[in-house]
C-alpha cells in the first residue's frame, strides 16, 4: 500500500536545456559549441531535460519518474476504480480530496505496466517491485538527476553535427522531446554537436523567451530549477496551511481595500475551517455565513472562499495569495489586486 497526501498541482511538460561546451573535448567546457560529446555537460543536461515526464499521475502512483500505462485498478481509500483515461483521475482526486486531514492511500493492482522516464514500458508484477522503482527514482531526485520540467522548447530545433576537425557534417531535426532524448541517449563518444539558435523557450508561469546561445539556455534552464524548487515549497507549505486552517479558529485582524481598513465590520465574528472545504463565520453562537474554501499551489499557495448570507464575508470571494503564514497568522493578498490585503488571526 502507498500512502500519500493529495497533491493539487499542475501537471507540468519535461524540455530541453544546453550549458557551456568544451574545448578539450573530454572534460574541459570552453567556447566553441561544436565540441559538445556525448559525455558533455550540454548532453547531460540535454537527457534531463527531454526525459518523460511521470509526474501527471503523482497523486496515484508516487513517482515522478514514471506514470502507470492505461487502463489499471486501484482502490483510493477503499474505493476501486477501474482506470481506462485521464478522466478516471478526476474521481480519484475528488475521492482524495473529499477532507484535508485525513491518512489517503492507494493500493495498486497487479501486475500492471509503467512508462519509464526513457519511455520504455515495463511490467512490474508486485508491490515489491514497484517499491524499488519508486525509490530509484527519489535517489534520482536527491541527486539532481530527474527530469526538468519547468521549461518547455517550441519544437523543431535544430542539431548541426561535426566530425573530430569541427568541420560541419550534417543536421538533424528534432520535433519531440522523446526525439531529442533517444537521439542524445544513442550518441557515440565520437560525435560532436551544437544547437541551431535562436530557439524559443517558455518557463512556468512566464511568457515565451528566445534564447540565442549554450550560455542563455543553461540560465533558463537553472531558472527552471529554481521554479521547481518553489514549486516543491509551495506544496509543502499548502500541507502546513490547510493543517493550521482546520485546526484554529480565527478573526479578521485586518482588511484593506483602497486603503481603508473595515476590519471593524468583523467585530466580535470567527471563521472557522473544516476538514471537508467548508467554512463558515459566527457571531455570538449564531452562524451569520457559509461557504467553501479551498487551498491551491503552483509557485505560490492560495486559498480562496466562496462565502454566502452575508454581505462583508463575500466580500472575501476572491483568490487570495498567500505572502506569509505562520500557527497564529495568515496574511494575505488578492491575486488581481495586490492593494487588497486580509488577515486573519487565530483566537
Amino acid at each position: 500500500m502507498k500512502t500519500l497526501k493529495l497533491i493539487t498541482g499542475i501537471a507540468l511538460m519535461g524540455i530541453f536545456s544546453l550549458t557551456s561546451c568544451q574545448s578539450e573535448v573530454d572534460e574541459v567546457q570552453g567556447d566553441n559549441p561544436n565540441t559538445n560529446t556525448s559525455n558533455s555537460t550540454t548532453a547531460n543536461n540535454l537527457k534531463q531535460v527531454s526525459m518523460y515526464d511521470g509526474s501527471s499521475d503523482d497523486f496515484i502512483d508516487g513517482s515522478s519518474c514514471s506514470s502507470i500505462v492505461f487502463p489499471f485498478v486501484a482502490k483510493v481509500n477503499g474505493i476501486q476504480i477501474n482506470f481506462i483515461s485521464q478522466l478516471n483521475y478526476e474521481q480519484a482526486i475528488t475521492i482524495l480530496g473529499a477532507l484535508n486531514n485525513d491518512t489517503d492511500s492507494v493500493v495498486l493492482q497487479f501486475p500492471l505496466k509503467i512508462k519509464m522516464s526513457d519511455y520504455t514500458e515495463v511490467t512490474v508484477n508486485s508491490q515489491s517491485e514497484y517499491n524499488a522503482i519508486v525509490n530509484d527514482c527519489n535517489q534520482a531526485e536527491n541527486a539532481g538527476k530527474a527530469a526538468i520540467s519547468s521549461l518547455n522548447i517550441n519544437y523543431p530545433i535544430t542539431i548541426l553535427t561535426f566530425d573530430a576537425s569541427l568541420q560541419q557534417t550534417g543536421s538533424v531535426v528534432i520535433t519531440t522531446e522523446k526525439q531529442l532524448f533517444t537521439y542524445v541517449s544513442n550518441m557515440n563518444s565520437s560525435e560532436y554537436f551544437s544547437i541551431k539558435y535562436p530557439i524559443t523557450v517558455t518557463l512556468t508561469g512566464e511568457s515565451a523567451q528566445q534564447v540565442n546561445s549554450d550560455a542563455e539556455l543553461k540560465a533558463s534552464v537553472n531558472a527552471a530549477i529554481d521554479i521547481e524548487a518553489k514549486i516543491d515549497e509551495a506544496i509543502e507549505n499548502k500541507k502546513k496551511l490547510e493543517t493550521i486552517l482546520v485546526n484554529g479558529t480565527f478573526k479578521v485582524n485586518s482588511y484593506i481595500n483602497a486603503g481603508v481598513d473595515s476590519a471593524n465590520n468583523y467585530l466580535n465574528t470567527t471563521i472557522d475551517f473544516a476538514n471537508d472545504w467548508k467554512v463558515k463565520s459566527m457571531s455570538t453562537l449564531t452562524t451569520i455565513a457559509t461557504g467553501t474554501y479551498s487551498v491551491t499551489s503552483d509557485v505560490d499557495v492560495f486559498l480562496q472562499f466562496g462565502f454566502t448570507g452575508s454581505t462583508n464575508f463575500s466580500l472575501f470571494n476572491n483568490t487570495w495569495k498567500v505572502t506569509s503564514f505562520t500557527a497564529s497568522t495568515i496574511t494575505l493578498q488578492s491575486k488581481t489586486n495586490s492593494a487588497v490585503t486580509l488577515v486573519l488571526k487565530q483566537i
